[in-house]
């Protein structure tokens, strides 16, 4: 079992970097590959990043590559990604996630979710 809390979201203009924390609990977090997903209003949920805990592989969605950087503390079980130069395109719920059993940059395979951190870029 994995429990996953999101923080750091908030409202920065376009330009601004942000930096958005996953907090992992659980014996196993670990062993999961964790992903970051997020979906603004009246748009499909949408693959940003990826990070293997165990092997280090990192994975980037096409709209956030050379913009964002996934990264971890494994003394505190926490993830974190790292959003410069933000665009208000990137105005969403920002999602992690833990898993997957199947294709890491498609939501459905994962298994464990955090609540979500509110993300608004103005222009």
């Amino acid at each position: 079992q994995v429990q996953l809390v999101e923080s750091g979201g908030g409202l920065v203009e376009a330009g601004d970097s942000l930096r958005l924390s996953c907090a992992a609990s659980g014996r196993t977090a670990n062993r999961y590959i964790m992903g970051w997903f997020r979906q603004a209003p009246g748009k499909e949920r949408e693959f940003v990043a990826a990070h293997s805990w165990g092997s280090g592989t990192t994975w980037y969605g096409d709209s956030v590559k050379g913009r964002f950087t996934t990264s971890r503390d494994d003394a505190k079980n926490m993830l974190y990604i790292q959003m410069n130069t933000l665009k208000p395109e990137d105005t969403a719920v920002y999602y992690c996630a833990a898993g997957p059993r199947g294709d890491v940059k498609d939501y459905a395979a994962y298994n464990y979710w955090g609540q979500g951190t509110q993300v608004t870029v103005s222009s």
